[in-house]
C-alpha cells in the first residue's frame, strides 16, 4: 500500500518514455494516451532512437512542448531516461521497473543485434551506447520526485536495485508482476495522481495489456522487447 499521497502542483502535460526496442506503439505507451485523454491533458509518448543520448534529446524536445513543469513517465531503459530528466530539471517522475544500472546491462550485449517489432528497424549495439548509458547517469537521485512501481517477480531487472536506487520514494510492489508490468491500467491513477490529477479507480479506458487496440500483434515481453 502507497503511503499518504503528497499534494503536488498539476502537471502541465505527461510525458511517457517506452524502454529498450520497444515504441509509442506499445501497450504501457497506448494506456498513458488513454488517461491523458480521459483527463484532458496534453501527452507526448515519442518513437525514440535506440541511441541513449539521441533519445534523450528526442525526449527533451518533448518536454519543452508540454508546459512548464509535466510529469516524466518511463518503463523500463525509459525510466532510466526519465530519472535523468527528472533531476536535469526538478521534476516529478513514475517509473516502472526503472532500469537501474543500464551501462552494465548493455555491457552483455555489445555486438548484438535487435529487430524493433514497432518500426522494423534493425540495429546492433556499439560500445558507444555503454559510454553514452555511462556518461548519462546521474551521481544520485532526489527519491522524494519519484513515485515506483515494481513487479516482484521482474524476470529482466532486480527490483531490489531499484527499490535500494530509489530508496526513500513513494513505492508500489505489485506482487508477482512481470517486466511487463500488465497491471498498469490499475496503477494509472496512482501515477496521474503523482502528478497532481485525478483518474477515479475504474476510469474507462481501463483494459488488460495486450488486448485488442492495446499494442501490437503478438507483443511480447522478452529480452528483445522491453515495454
Amino acid at each position: 500500500m502507497l503511503s499518504a499521497a503528497r499534494q503536488p502542483p498539476a502537471a502541465s502535460g505527461v510525458l511517457y518514455l517506452h524502454g529498450f526496442n520497444s515504441g509509442s506503439g506499445s501497450p504501457k505507451a497506448a494506456l498513458v494516451r488513454q488517461a491523458c485523454a480521459w483527463l484532458g491533458l496534453s501527452c507526448a509518448t515519442p518513437q525514440l532512437p535506440h541511441r541513449p543520448a539521441a533519445a534523450l534529446a528526442l525526449a527533451e524536445s518533448r518536454l519543452a512542448r508540454l508546459g512548464p513543469r509535466p510529469l516524466v513517465v518511463g518503463s523500463s531503459m525509459g525510466g532510466f531516461l526519465a530519472t535523468v530528466m527528472a533531476e536535469r530539471h526538478n521534476l516529478a517522475a513514475g517509473l516502472i521497473n526503472p532500469a537501474v544500472a543500464p551501462a552494465r546491462l548493455v555491457a552483455n550485449w555489445v555486438g548484438e543485434r535487435f529487430d524493433n517489432a514497432y518500426t522494423g528497424e534493425r540495429f546492433a549495439i556499439e560500445a558507444a551506447h555503454l559510454e553514452e548509458l555511462e556518461a548519462l547517469t546521474p551521481d544520485r537521485v532526489m527519491a522524494e520526485r519519484y513515485l515506483l512501481l515494481l513487479g516482484t517477480a521482474d524476470e529482466t531487472l532486480d527490483p531490489a536495485e531499484a527499490f535500494a536506487l530509489y530508496r526513500g520514494a513513494r513505492t508500489l510492489l505489485h506482487p508477482q508482476g512481470d517486466h511487463g508490468f500488465a497491471a498498469l491500467a490499475d496503477h494509472l491513477p496512482a501515477i496521474l495522481a503523482h502528478g497532481g490529477h485525478r483518474l477515479a479507480p475504474g476510469w474507462s479506458g481501463s483494459q488488460p495489456l495486450g488486448t485488442a487496440g492495446a499494442g501490437i500483434p503478438g507483443d511480447t515481453n522478452d529480452r528483445n522487447h522491453f515495454g
